[in-house]
């Protein structure tokens, strides 16, 4: 007999509820949360026996389903295929406040995956689904240390609002998701319309009380229908004495490899430098012996090190390349590097470097989207690309990853709050980020290069945009915000944040920690450090480009615009599409036509867009009464001729309006084929034309 339990929480007017009991009941947790229409199934599988990975072998997959919002896949194959970047980016959402929440030491695979059942959409299902996946994994065997949950927060019209509707998220000058346990902030993602580092803190104090109320609920379902937890044990030991030995022998030595500069010449020195010690350890053991304290002296030099490069930093404010907590690494940039890209630029700092293109094209080569939120066009694309040797690596090509997806969406997010609007730059506009050398935050990297690259394209941004990735290590009371982290930072601190802005606010902000959480006076303290280092950064970037070009690249499309009336729309596009096609052919250009008439051309050569609205002109032109014309005799009657003023447009001389004198045959005068000079006497209601010849002639003296 199914035995269903549930639990709920009211937050700023909206009803969350968890249920568990009644759905895929095999998996070790199953939750169905639902706000709204909006129903997710999130289930969890944890493995009762540990694997021999040195890692938590966690994956977590969320999956919109088309039947869910009532629509029916595209394409040939009518079944949902790979994961989209809104899918892949939602995954990412919930593994990373997730991961953390496990003993460090937790080696069972374990997997969540997160289906839509039913998608309203005035309720997204992304925060959702992370309250869900927590509440999936709460109530399952697996070894959660405590609950986490997840809200959205935005700013909508100056007021806050917590997982508020579609509506009102459109129209939001904040976005931000956040988790967190009851007591502190685990991850936070989303954007900003240059928000203030005051207006951050406030959403974090909002989202910590809502969260804490949704961790209240999750323990009420864990209380009615919670499964006993695996119990993992005490986190593994290494041999004291072998822990010992190398405390005495490996620190003076390790210290001084981690003095040395340069990513991978720093590396060399510490292998270099265990391998002497790990040789004097084993030297008078046997095989066996020597086998077993080397595999402990391996992960013991692993902990020493992250202890001594932990202490310095703590101890003498001294970073691992000598640079003091809120310092940033050297800094140089160039741009219009590519000639034929329509904007490039490069951003180095440190070892880190990105190279950036941008294309301008026209609304043809927007990217259409179809998502359950519904469909749109997006006009600002940004592509990040992380090839293996940019870290000295030799691996095969592959699709993109979830981590290149999930930088991308960052450095988009975070050039989206500066780009112009279509009525004052008709461009679409894409910008591909390569990244050269990595050594610690390159997706702030790409923001930089892409603003640089977009002030060589001419695209008017309102403003430049900078980032930058923030570090930090805590020991006990004492803790150390590190400015521009290096990869091996990132590796022994505690957090990964990262804030991209203008001088002015933020407009994009991710944060995640491996910690269970952060306080008010760490966050407080990483904001501002992050604005001084971003707005230094900004700083470095003008002395190479202060703003956007005035002229466009010559490889560029110039869009020139005219209007049309809206009834000879049909006259330029003509029967599926054939004349406005000839016209693109013939002069190599590209035409949008919008239902107000509005007519945009495209073209990189000023000769081609002339003669394409010269040809446009005469299949929309009309006449006016009191002009001349020359026209061709299409046709001859007894009455008058009709003349074809311009393509699809003619008229009518009487016979009496041929000459002054009395014409007794139309074919006296005219002949079907001859070119005349007439003007144009009226246009009755109908938009019949009734010519001249007669005044054609007066007015030209014959």
């Amino acid at each position: 007999m199914t035995t269903l339990h549930s639990s709920s929480v009211e937050i700023d007017g909206r009803l969350i509820t968890f249920e568990t009991g009644k759905y895929a009941r095999q998996a070790s947790g199953a939750v169905v949360a639902r706000c709204g229409g909006t129903m997710v199934l999130v289930t969890c599988v944890c493995g009762d026996t540990p694997t021999t990975f040195d890692f938590l072998p966690l994956t977590v997959d969320y999956m919109d389903r088309n039947g869910a919002h009532g629509s029916i896949p595209g394409g040939f194959l009518k079944r949902e295929g790979r994961s989209s970047e809104r899918e892949t980016l939602i995954s990412r959402l919930i593994d990373r406040p997730v991961r953390p929440m496990f003993p460090k030491h937790f080696r069972n695979e374990t997997q969540i995956i997160a289906t839509v059942l039913s998608f309203d959409r005035d309720t997204e299902s992304d925060w959702l689904s992370l309250c869900g996946a927590a509440a999936a994994v709460h109530v399952s065997n697996a070894p959660m240390v405590e609950p986490i949950a997840g809200v959205r927060v935005c700013k909508v019209d100056g007021t806050y609002r917590i997982n508020p509707s579609m509506a009102e998220r459109d129209r939001a000058s904040i976005n931000l998701v956040v988790a967190g346990t009851r007591t502190a902030i685990t991850m936070v993602e989303g954007g900003a319309s240059e928000a203030t580092e005051a207006e951050m803190l406030e959403v974090f104090d909002l989202a910590q009380a809502a969260i804490g109320k949704i961790c209240d609920a999750l323990d009420e379902l864990r209380a009615k229908a919670g499964k006993a937890k695996l119990d993992v044990g005490p986190a593994p030991e290494i041999d004291a004495g072998v822990k010992a030995f190398l405390a005495e022998h490996g620190t003076a030595a390790l210290n001084a490899a981690l003095a040395v500069p340069g990513k991978h010449e720093r590396r060399q020195a510490i292998e270099n430098a265990r391998s002497e010690i790990i040789a004097k350890l084993v030297a008078a053991d046997s095989a066996e012996e020597a086998a077993r304290k080397t595999a402990d002296a391996k992960i013991g030099w692993e902990k020493l090190a992250k202890k001594c490069m932990r202490n310095t930093v703590l101890d003498s404010r001294k970073r691992l390349d000598g640079r003091a907590p809120d310092a940033i690494r050297g800094i140089w940039c160039e741009v219009g590097v590519a000639e034929r890209a329509h904007g490039s630029g490069v951003f180095t700092r440190g070892e880190t470097q990105a190279f950036v293109t941008v294309a301008l094209g026209t609304d043809m080569d927007g990217q259409r989207m179809e998502l359950p939120t519904g469909k749109f066009e997006r006009r600002w694309m940004l592509t990040y690309n992380f090839p293996p040797f940019c870290t000295g690596e030799a691996r095969p090509l592959r699709a993109p990853k979830r981590r290149e997806i999930g930088h991308g969406a960052l450095a988009h997010r975070a050039m989206e709050a500066v780009m112009p609007p279509r009525d004052k730059f008709p461009y679409v506009v894409r910008s591909t980020s390569e990244v050269l050398e990595s050594n610690g935050s390159s997706s702030m990297a790409t923001v930089c290069g892409s603003t640089l690259a977009l002030l060589d394209a001419g695209v008017p941004i309102s403003a430049p945009v900078a980032g930058i990735a923030m570090g930090l290590i805590t020991e006990g009371d004492r803790f150390a915000v590190l400015s521009d982290i290096l990869g091996d930072e990132y590796h022994i601190g505690e957090m990964d944040f990262k804030v991209t802005g203008t001088t002015k606010g933020i407009t994009a902000f991710q944060m995640d920690v491996k910690i269970q959480g952060l306080n008010r006076e760490i966050m407080a303290v990483a904001l501002e450090q992050a604005r001084a280092g971003r707005v230094h950064i900004l700083g470095e970037m003008a002395k190479t480009i202060e703003g956007p070009r005035t002229e466009l690249s010559q490889y560029a499309p110039r869009i020139t615009t005219l209007h049309i009336k809206p009834d000879k729309i049909r006259e330029l596009i003509g029967p599926g599409g054939k004349m406005i096609r000839s016209i693109q052919d013939t002069c190599e250009v590209k035409i949008t036509v919008e239902d107000s008439g509005k007519v945009e051309i495209a073209s990189s050569d000023p000769e081609n867009t002339n003669k394409a609205l010269q040809m446009i002109r005469e299949l929309t032109q009309e006449a006016e009464i009191g002009a001349l014309y020359v026209g061709v005799v299409k046709r001859i009657t007894d009455f008058g001729a009709f003349v074809e003023i311009f393509p699809g447009t003619d008229g009518l001389i009487h016979i009496s309006h041929l000459a002054h004198e009395r014409v007794n045959k139309v074919t006296d005068v005219l002949g079907e084929g001859d070119e005349v000079l007439v003007r144009v006497i009226d246009i009755d209601r109908a938009g019949k034309i009734r010519l001249s010849r007669k005044e054609a002639l007066d007015s030209v003296g014959a």
